[in-house]
């Protein structure tokens, strides 16, 4: 008896090969949505990497402009859409002194307001994925059964159990099996792994998100005097603090000297 795929999709009932082709639709489906999010997720990370550092100088350069052109640039990145969109919404009450702290507090509103959406796009096509992982070993059991049962059909038409009388049915109901299993397996798979690279990237846009709070408190103590010099980036810091002894003897030494000539202690300046 001839086995062939072509030959068993012949001898199929109806109803398992409707249950075969939304098993395939289902496959489809997943890889549809998987190609999306990876190009969607590839795209983000690619152009975040090009914006964080840019935006990052344009803000301790104090040129808001040019950091709200770096995100209508970038639009493609994650950080720069949500980022972008509350300091656009802050940026003409950034100069007034008095409205500092309600111009903070909407600052981490607007954060948070853009943050809902994002997720909300974001997950798009994850609830796809969780229902075909989650149903399509069922629906392969229902062919499955569907199977299992023509085969018993076959006996009985036959009134013998020989291999020609039940190896249709079985193997109807096998297929079934396998390729609602073939549906399921990467279905979860994706989900898992998509569900972690946007906790990931939630991560990533929340840090940013502080680092772009921070910057405003610290704007504002410097605009109220607590503060007298600019911040300096991470780098920066740490290669003048590597490189600076001789600077920072001098200074001491000149305030030392400075203490002597106005009567202070001048066993400072001879240590």
């Amino acid at each position: 008896m001839d086995l062939s795929l072509t030959e068993m999709w012949n001898q199929m009932g109806w109803f398992v090969k409707g249950i075969v082709i939304v098993m395939i639709a289902m496959s489809i489906i997943t890889i549809a949505v998987a190609v999306s999010k990876w190009r969607t997720l590839a795209r983000m990370s690619r152009e975040t990497r090009a914006f964080a550092p840019k935006f990052s100088e344009a803000l301790e350069g104090e040129r808001i402009q040019e950091a709200l052109a770096l995100t209508e640039q970038y639009k493609g990145s994650h950080v720069a859409g949500v980022l972008g969109e509350a300091l656009r919404e802050v940026a003409p009450l950034l100069g007034v002194r008095e409205l500092a702290g309600p111009v903070i507090t909407s600052t981490e509103r607007a954060i948070e307001r853009e943050q809902i959406l994002l997720a909300t796009d974001l997950k798009k096509g994850l609830g796809v994925l969780a229902t075909i992982g989650a149903t399509a070993p069922f629906v392969g059991l229902l062919g499955t059964v569907i199977g299992i049962v023509n085969s018993f059909t076959g006996i009985a038409a036959t009134g013998g159990g020989g291999l020609e009388a039940v190896s249709a049915g079985i193997a109807e109901a096998l297929i079934a099996t396998a390729i609602g299993l073939l549906a399921a397996i990467p279905a979860v798979w994706l989900y898992n792994y998509f569900t972690g690279r946007l906790e990931r990237l939630f991560s990533e846009l929340a840090y940013a998100g502080r680092e772009l709070v921070d910057w405003m408190l610290l704007r504002e103590a410097r605009a109220m005097g607590a503060i007298s010099t600019p911040a300096r980036p991470a780098t920066a810091a740490a290669t003048a603090g590597s490189s600076g002894p001789t600077a920072g003897g001098t200074g001491t030494r000149t305030g030392g000297t400075g203490s002597t000539g106005t009567g202070g202690t001048g066993s400072s300046t001879t240590r």
